[in-house]
């Protein structure tokens, strides 16, 4: 009679539990499936998305794929080569760190790629200006002086001049074209540039003075920059130092005395203490390259 009421007792817990679960995703059942649906095609479609700004083609299957690959096929790979080895739990740790990574870091990635995209186009500006102020005082037009960026200067900016002449054949305002142009590189410079023309193009005014203003004040900018990084590379380098060293003190421990380092890895409280110093040790780098970083 004591184990049958321990059983009902037991499985009415589950029940509430169950119970309880199925209220709340009902209750919030838009926000889930909004969720489902943006880890998903949402990543998919955001990927894609990036990769049209970065002029890299793949078609939309081989993006599926990879996303599957990274995020189940390899922890999968991973959990049976431990099993194999005969590490059950580390291996299925380290496969749901792997494959929860594998989900996360495709949007980083991208959104890294195409920083870096806007950054090569930043330090390009100050050319890609002098170019086009000295088409235009020799006589050019707008739409002639980038078409002569184009020409002359290598990606990415003669690939966005050239979206701009693209939407201008096809009938669209300049304006409009040198708009979409702000909204697929944000930079602070670029908008300078962008509201100049537009402003002189309705007001009139002389293009190439302005672009000479505008050179100037983005190598004053550059110039900073540079001496911001020089003042800040040494606290870089403590942060990188600090953050590596966990890793580097673990391996020299393994190597020196591996059995003492076995139980990190194979027993769970080792695990969980492995998993905790990791994320901690994570948390901090991000905090440090926060603190170093500065933005002019």
């Amino acid at each position: 009679m004591q184990q049958f009421l321990m059983l009902i007792g037991r499985n009415g817990v589950l029940l509430l539990i169950g119970i309880i679960f199925f209220v709340y995703s009902y209750k919030n059942s838009v926000k889930l499936f909004q969720w489902i649906e943006d880890q998903t095609y949402g990543t998919k479609d955001f990927i894609m998305k990036k990769l049209e700004f970065l002029h890299i083609h793949i078609k939309e299957q081989f993006v599926v794929i990879g996303l599957l690959v990274v995020a189940f096929g390899i922890p999968l790979i991973i959990l049976g080569i431990f099993i194999l080895l005969g590490n059950f739990i580390f291996g299925a740790v380290l496969a749901i760190l792997v494959g929860v990574a594998g989900w996360k870091i495709p949007r980083p990635l991208m959104n890294y790629l195409v920083a870096k995209r806007i950054e090569k186009y930043q330090a390009q500006l100050v050319d890609g200006l002098n170019l086009l102020t000295n088409g235009i005082r020799a006589g050019l037009s707008l739409p002639q002086g980038l078409a002569m960026v184009v020409a002359e200067m290598p990606p990415p900016i003669s690939q966005e001049y050239n979206i701009i002449l693209q939407q201008s054949r096809i009938g669209s305002p300049l304006e409009e074209c040198f708009e979409d142009l702000v909204k697929r590189v944000p930079t602070e410079d670029n908008q300078m540039f962008v509201s100049s023309i537009n402003i002189l193009r309705e007001t009139g005014g002389n293009l190439a003075e302005t672009f000479d203003t505008i050179v100037s004040v983005i190598r004053e900018r550059i110039r900073l920059q540079q001496k911001i990084n020089t003042a800040t590379a040494q606290g870089v380098l403590q942060g990188f130092t600090i953050f590596c060293m966990p890793f580097v003190m673990g391996a020299i421990f393994f190597v020196s005395d591996p059995k003492s380092m076995g139980p990190m890895f194979t027993h769970p409280l080792g695990i969980v203490i492995l998993i905790v110093a990791l994320g901690l040790d994570l948390i901090g780098g991000y905090f440090i390259m926060k603190v170093v970083k500065i933005k002019v």
